[in-house]
């Protein structure tokens, strides 16, 4: 975990890690935030993280919800540790249409120009830690998500994440 936070840090993410997200076929650990503002309103109103998937699936039938909560959590980014380069990739794959989504390799790693250019080219990063390292940045990774736009599983991930939260107070501060 301790390297997750310094590959955190050497992105810039301020926030707290969520361990072991398992969604799409892959284990990330996100780097999320709680909005205080909406998850006060929320708590005084009875709107607890909604986990049913199906629930979710109902948004597009305005009949059955005439309201909907607002999302309390803030995903501001996704690390997914790799034991080589050649795997980052496909590590952020479908995340990358979520949020940034950075890979953690652990020590040096001979940089390949060509995985370099194509993990650019989809805006995938890399950071790179070692046991008593801060972490380094080798890419910066970029955020797509609006290119994807919004969607209901997106939604989704952001109550699990929001359940996740309220349920550990102990999860790791990235500050």
């Amino acid at each position: 975990m301790q390297q997750l936070q310094h590959a955190a840090r050497a992105l810039g993410w301020d926030g707290r890690l969520v361990p072991d997200v398992e969604v799409l076929g892959a284990r990330f650990t996100a780097v999320a935030r709680i909005r205080q503002d909406v998850h006060q309103w929320r708590r005084h109103h009875g709107w607890e993280p909604e986990l049913d998937p199906a629930w979710f699936k109902a948004w597009s039938e305005p009949e059955r919800h005439d309201q909907l909560p607002v999302a309390a959590v803030d995903l501001i980014g996704i690390l997914v540790p790799v034991s080589k380069p050649s795997r980052a990739l496909r590590a952020c794959g479908m995340l990358l249409s979520l949020a940034p989504c950075a890979v953690v390799l652990p020590g040096r790693h001979r940089e390949d120009p060509l995985s370099m250019l194509e993990l650019d080219y989809y805006g995938a990063g890399i950071v790179t830690t070692g046991p008593d390292d801060a972490g380094e940045l080798v890419l910066a990774p970029e955020n797509r998500a609006a290119e994807f736009g919004s969607s209901m599983f997106g939604r989704w991930l952001l109550e699990v994440l929001y359940s996740r939260l309220l349920e550990n107070p102990h999860i790791a501060e990235n500050a």
